[in-house]
């Protein structure tokens, strides 16, 4: 805006300068990125960030498998006669259930990923987080209350008599505690998934 035009349109000439300052600065602003971009790259990312969440929760409820897997195979096998048989205490044949539990559960969650990636069908909207948060955290207390449960027995069998059915008692329990960590940490992600879903 010229002078003659600002004095005749009643404006002061330190508005003529903000308005022209203003004007520059948009400028720039589209010279710099084009319009959009900012939206676009927070698309994105949030795109990037919801598949690594994605990544992490399917690599911890693989080890959740493997571990679930290894700790009721362990316990299962644990038979050397006499007292020395898995079955013949409550507590390791809970241990044995919730192993079979805990590897039926992933083994489901690592299928609905498979067919995630090859394009199929999953549950829409809310629903998939949910039955990921709830499953996570509902099997992760399952392990640790079986681990609660099998830890007393075994340590007082092994004040008396350390062996092969103690010790493998023990490995089996612990690869119990791993797979409960694994989906601890897994509900944790499939919280915060749940709590940042949006509908973009």
């Amino acid at each position: 805006m010229s002078a003659p035009d600002a004095a005749a349109s009643g404006a002061t000439p330190g508005d003529v300068e903000k308005g022209a300052a203003a004007a520059d600065t948009g400028a720039a602003a589209n010279d710099g990125a084009p319009a959009g971009e900012g939206v676009v790259g927070a698309v994105a990312r949030r795109w990037r960030r919801q598949d690594l969440l994605d990544k992490s929760c399917s690599a911890l409820r693989a080890a959740a498998w493997a571990l679930s897997l290894l700790a009721f195979v362990v316990m299962g096998t644990n038979d050397h006669g006499d007292w020395k048989q898995f079955d013949s205490y409550e507590e390791y044949r809970y241990v044995v259930a919730v192993g079979v539990l805990a590897f039926i559960y992933t083994t489901l969650q690592l299928v609905r990923h498979g067919v995630r990636l090859t394009g199929g069908q999953d549950l829409q909207g809310k629903v998939p987080l949910l039955v990921d948060f709830a499953g996570d955290q509902v099997t992760a207390y399952l392990l640790m209350s079986a681990v609660s449960a099998a830890i007393p027995i075994t340590n007082r069998m092994r004040e008396g008599s350390d062996n092969v059915f103690t010790d493998s008692s023990a490995a089996s329990i612990s690869m119990a505690f791993f797979a409960f960590l694994c989906l601890a940490l897994s509900a944790l992600v499939s919280g915060f998934k749940l709590a940042k879903q949006t509908y973009i």
